[in-house]
């Protein structure tokens, strides 16, 4: 599975964005996909992710401000970012792994894209 991130950008805060994760292969709905994000020095946080299955989870930080749902028929998993915060300001990534049942965690995802970065400004 090969991921390519988009849609990052600059944006004041308030502001919203929509990222998009879209995936080459077959069987994407067999995917689990997670959004995680990254500020330089600091380790990567899970942001959202959505089972194969559908089930969602978000991180506290998120949780209110934050959606994010699939498109299996054109491969693409969508986070939909609104009343966006300063702190929100990371490269976020998506990752996918095969239907598990197990929480999201950088290290028990298989597939990694590049990242689109995210800068919000005060």
């Amino acid at each position: 599975v090969q991921l390519q991130a988009s849609g990052g950008g600059l944006v004041q805060a308030g502001g919203s964005l929509r990222l998009s994760c879209a995936a080459s292969g077959r069987t994407f709905s067999n995917y689990d996909i997670g959004w995680f994000r990254q500020v330089l020095g600091k380790e990567r946080e899970f942001v959202a992710g959505i089972w194969s299955e559908s089930r969602r989870e978000y991180a506290d930080s998120v949780k209110g401000r934050i959606t994010m749902f699939r498109d299996n028929a054109k491969k693409t998993v969508y986070l939909q970012m609104n009343s966006l915060k300063p702190e929100d300001t990371a490269r976020y990534y998506c990752a996918a792994r095969w239907s598990s049942y197990r929480d999201m965690k950088d290290d028990n995802m298989d597939y990694w894209g590049k990242g689109t970065q995210v800068t919000v400004s005060s």
